[in-house]
């Protein structure tokens, strides 16, 4: 190949490289196109089809119809009950999820690192845990009353043990063999914990937080349910204890997108933290 020849491959090559890309991104962007078109197509069906079978064919006492689920939504939405029972509960759920969190994070690496300690309370964390959270519903009812402190309480226990277990296995699972080459080096306690330890558990304690903020959700809602004055929850059972099968649906429907949007900024703050690392 003479030299003309080979200069001319080497600067199409970027080109080529250029070319690859831009077809590459133009099939990712037709199949997300797709994939959305038949996610639409399927709730215009669904939704179509639950609207023709509501009255000619199913009482709508029974299953309501999305025309009448949307009517109830916007009256919520006009006279603030929506906003205001919406606030309730992501109030509670977000306090519950910052202190069940933290206690969680505090605990977990404690009861990790300090191996005497952890062997000694670990049979009775497992036994709180493994209590049905809803049994503690009527006690902490009983302590806190049916405001907002009983709902961060049990919001705050169910997000401490996702958080509790996940920090502690990744404290005590801190790599022994590595600790050892630095401590070899002259690395002290301060820079065991900083380079080697902390590190490590950081992307247990992670995976802990991403499990527990759908579960906060959760969470304030059974604790709403239960017995409370205000909040998603109680909406949903005020609306069911009325035979209000249209706002019963509507409490459910702005509960279903409460959850999906917790679930897409879970998915976006992974994608980011997955760049950080």
């Amino acid at each position: 190949m003479s030299t003309l020849a080979a200069a001319r491959t080497i600067a199409s090559a970027p080109s080529a490289d250029a070319a690859s890309d831009a077809r590459y991104r133009r099939k990712r962007l037709t199949y997300r196109l797709v994939v959305y078109t038949a996610r639409i197509l399927i709730v215009v069906a669904v939704l179509g089809t639950w609207q023709g079978l509501s009255g000619p064919v199913v009482d709508p006492f029974w299953v309501s119809s999305p025309l009448a689920i949307g009517e109830r939504l916007l009256e919520w939405t006009r006279d603030g009950t929506l906003a205001g029972n919406a606030r309730a509960t992501l109030l509670a759920m977000a306090i519950g999820l910052l202190l069940g969190s933290a206690a969680g994070i505090v605990a977990g690496f404690l009861l990790g690192r300090i191996r005497f300690l952890g062997d000694v309370l670990n049979p009775f964390i497992i036994a709180l845990n493994s209590l049905p959270k809803l049994a503690l519903a009527p006690l902490f009812i009983l302590w806190f009353g049916i405001g907002l402190q009983a709902k961060v309480v049990m919001t705050a226990l169910v997000c401490f043990f996702l958080v509790f277990y996940n920090t502690f296995a990744g404290a005590r699972d801190a790599d022994a063999e590595l600790l050892g080459v630095v401590t070899v080096l002259g690395a002290n306690g301060r820079q065991r914990l900083t380079k080697v330890i902390l590190p490590h558990t950081m992307s247990w304690i992670l995976t802990g937080l991403r499990l527990a903020v759908p579960y906060s959700l959760l969470g304030a809602v059974v604790s709403e349910i239960t017995a409370s004055n205000e909040g998603l929850g109680h909406l949903l059972k005020t609306s069911a204890n009325t035979f209000d099968t249209a706002g019963t649906f509507a409490a459910i429907a702005v509960l279903v997108v409460v959850a999906l949007l917790l679930n897409i900024a879970v998915s976006r703050a992974e994608s980011l933290s997955s760049r950080w690392k």
